[in-house]
Order: C-alpha cells, then sequence, then structure tokens
C-alpha cells in the first residue's frame, strides 16, 4: 500500500513539476529582463529546487566516450556482451592497434545495494586505462516482470560464475562494497568445482566480509532489527503500470530516505548552497551539485529474497566467517580458494564497513599464499573514497593495477601447466 500511495503523490505531483519547470525557463530566458535581477534569479531557483525535490531521477549513462591508454586519447564503446533478466554486462571496448599486447580483462562487480552501477563511473573511467573494463550493470527490479523468476543470493553467486565463464580464463574480478561477500563465495565454490575459469586475482574493496569487526551504524541497526522486522516493515510489492507488477520488493524510494537520513544536515545544506549558487549566477557550483545529485538520486528497488537473504546471512548471522553459508545446499568453504591472488582496500573513515571488516577475508582464504596477497588502507577518505575520487585515481589505482599486473604475467607464463578450463554448469532451484 506505501509503494502505491508514493507512485499517486508523485503522479499528483506532476502537474506543480512542469509548472515550476515553466517558471523556471521563463525567469532564465534571456529575453526576460528579470532575468538578470537576484529577484528574477531567485523565482527561478526556488522553481529548479522544488521540481529537482519531487521528479524520479532516471538511470544515468556511463558517458564515457574516451579513454587515454599508453598517454593518447582511444575511442571507447559500450557494449552489452551477456544479458540476463536482473542483469547485463557491459563492455568498455577500447579502439587499440592489434598488434597491440592485451591488456588484463577486469569484470568490475558493482553493488547491488541501491544505486545504479553508473555510480562506479568513475572507477570504470580509471581502470580503463589499465584494463579491458567489463562491468555488471543490475537491472531494477520493477523493471522485471514477475513471470522472470525470482533472484535471490544464490542466483547473484552464479550470475558471477556465468559471467566469468563468458569472458574465460585469467579474468581479474574486482568487488566494491557488497558484492564482495558473493564474489568470495563464487571464487571458493569455483575453486572448490576445481573450475579452470576461476579469476586469477579478485579484489575486494570496502565489502562487509565480517560485519562484527568495528560494527558501523548500518550493521548494529541490522542486528537491533532481526530479519523480521525487514521483512514486515521494508518489503512491498511494486505497483501497477510497472513490468514488475506485484514482484516483491526492497523500493528504491524507501533506500534512498534511508542514504538521506545518515547525513541529512549536510544534504540540507547542499540544496542551501544550490538555491544560493543560482541566485548568485554561480554555474560552475551549480553544475557540481546537479551532477552529484542526479547519480545519487537515482535508485533501483532490489528484489525482496536478495535483500532479505543478504541481510540475514551477511549482517545478522554473520555466516561466512562463521563457515555456515550457504549456496545451492552446500558450505561455502574459502579455504578452497588456492589459485585466486587476493587484493583487499579499505578506507580510513568508512563508516558503512568499519575497517577490518574486509580485511577478514585474508583470515577466511587461508589457503592463498602469502605471496599473492595484499591489503591496503587509504588513509583520509570514507566509503565513496574508496572507489572514486583523488586519492582513489592517485593512490589505489596504481596499486589495483601493479597486482592484477603480476599475477597476469604470472598466470601467462604458468599457461601450460594450469589445468584446462571446463564449463560447470551452475544448478538452480
Amino acid at each position: 500500500m506505501h509503494y502505491q500511495l508514493y507512485e499517486l503523490n508523485h503522479a499528483a505531483l506532476q502537474p506543480l513539476r512542469a509548472y515550476s519547470d515553466a517558471v523556471r525557463l521563463f525567469y532564465t530566458n534571456p529575453l526576460n529582463p528579470f532575468s538578470a535581477t537576484p529577484w528574477g534569479r531567485s523565482v527561478a531557483a526556488a522553481a529548479e529546487l522544488f521540481e529537482r525535490s519531487t521528479r524520479r531521477y532516471g538511470k544515468p549513462s556511463f558517458d564515457l566516450p574516451t579513454t587515454k591508454v599508453d598517454f593518447k586519447t582511444v575511442d571507447v564503446t559500450e557494449k552489452t556482451v551477456w544479458s540476463k533478466p536482473f542483469c547485463n554486462l557491459i563492455h568498455f571496448d577500447r579502439d587499440l592497434p592489434r598488434s597491440r599486447k592485451p591488456d588484463p580483462k577486469l569484470l568490475i562487480v558493482a553493488p547491488m545495494s541501491g544505486h545504479y552501477a553508473t555510480l562506479l563511473r568513475g572507477t570504470v573511467e580509471a581502470m580503463m586505462q589499465h584494463a579491458d573494463v567489463y562491468i555488471t550493470d543490475w537491472v531494477d527490479a520493477r523493471m522485471v516482470p514477475l513471470s522472470e523468476g525470482r533472484f535471490d543470493l544464490d542466483d547473484y553467486v552464479d550470475y558471477v560464475i556465468e559471467m566469468l565463464h563468458a569472458l574465460g580464463p585469467d579474468t581479474h574480478v574486482m568487488a566494491v562494497c557488497q558484492p564482495s561477500v558473493p564474489v568470495l563465495m563464487a571464487a571458493a565454490v569455483m575453486e572448490a568445482r576445481g573450475d579452470g575459469f576461476a579469476p586469477a586475482s579478485m579484489t575486494l574493496m570496502g565489502g562487509p566480509i565480517d560485519t562484527r569487526r568495528n560494527p558501523t551504524a548500518v550493521n548494529l541497526l541490522a542486528e537491533e532489527k532481526g530479519i523480521d522486522w525487514f521483512r514486515e516493515n521494508v518489503i512491498m510489492q511494486v505497483p501497477w503500470p510497472n513490468p514488475g507488477f506485484m514482484r516483491d520488493v526492497y523500493p528504491g524510494f524507501l533506500q534512498l530516505s534511508g542514504f538521506m537520513s545518515m547525513n541529512l544536515d549536510r544534504h540540507l545544506i547542499a540544496h542551501k548552497d544550490f538555491f544560493m549558487h543560482l541566485v548568485k549566477d554561480d554555474g560552475d557550483s551549480a553544475d557540481k551539485h546537479r551532477d552529484f545529485y542526479d547519480e545519487y538520486l537515482a535508485v533501483m528497488d532490489l528484489s525482496a529474497e536478495f535483500y532479505l537473504q543478504t541481510v540475514e546471512t551477511v549482517f545478522v548471522r554473520h555466516d561466512l566467517p562463521l563457515g555456515r553459508m550457504m549456496h545451492r545446499g552446500e558450505r561455502v568453504d574459502p579455504a578452497a580458494i588456492r589459485n585466486v591472488a587476493l587484493f583487499t582496500v579499505e578506507g580510513e573513515n568508512d563508516d558503512i564497513s568499519g575497517v577490518g571488516q574486509t580485511r577478514a577475508a585474508h583470515d577466511l582464504c587461508v589457503n592463498i599464499p602469502e605471496t599473492m596477497r595484499a591489503h591496503y588502507l587509504q588513509p583520509k577518505v570514507g566509503h565513496y573514497g574508496v572507489f572514486n575520487g583523488s586519492r582513489f585515481r592517485a593512490e589505489i589505482v596504481p596499486r589495483i593495477a601493479d597486482f592484477i599486473a603480476s599475477r597476469t604475467r604470472k598466470t601467462g607464463a604458468n599457461a601450460a601447466a594450469r589445468p584446462k578450463p571446463r564449463l560447470v554448469s551452475s544448478k538452480r532451484s
């Protein structure tokens, strides 16, 4: 019922949004003499602020037409190379000379935690200079018809395995935040099966491997409320006329409310500053605000079964560090990982995944040789700074690139000694 009311309110505000947009256009038109006055700019700023505060933000685009490789600018073509109902795999195909030695293949697994994969635009942009990049583009659950079936954490792991099969051997994988758990699970499952398509390395960044270490407000909330509270209070059915009508989901608008409430004062100040930038005709600062919130306010629904299973196993029961994580009825054993190199990255000021939660992967993957593992703690960054921003580009990316390159050289030199890859079918319930 709450989801239906939200949709109804959004539709009811449509005429006011249209009127506000018309007012903004009228008072920013250079032919209007009031557009050059503080009063006219104030009216236009108020109209834009109302329209932006009440609109539904659509999925942003990656908009990465070029990149620099070997100090030269090359064209980039975005291609969908693998597709399932809940995910598309996007390849950023760089126009490089055929005679050039291929870069390592890198699968970036984007978080399925509310925002679209475009939140990692900066991550993709930075890694394209060092690797042949692919990224998971998760689909908004409210856009997936009920006839396509369910999607849970087991399906997530299966998707990762199938994508690694599609990309072939010697693929490296990077998990940003939430997917650190399913990526580690996928590597363990593949190694236990003797799957030759297991990744050459996995980089886990700001992920909740063991949320008992330095628990954050997010972790404490999950433990305090318990899974039944989440099931009763945040799960809703997609309303008509969306394609996913009647699918149980964790709605994007609820997630956004949670994101905003964590730093509400900061967001209120940012919107007040945005208004003043418009009044003072400070276009550059206003554009930066628009760019950030166009991305931040674009959210997607999550399938209820995936969300609840993740909350229960990762944040409430801590199944992975306690050795109780299951996949399709079989126990997931990180100790089975022997040939996948492990690099973990954390942020000193991370308030989502506390310091130590990602590094815990090293304590679970006891059979990875010391020469194939590394950890890096980035000073002076929060959660977002682990995978984006100036410090990410200057200090984290070079370390990841070097780690991947070292594993690429070693796997390439020992290619003949490795077991021949064999396709392993993923069991589905």
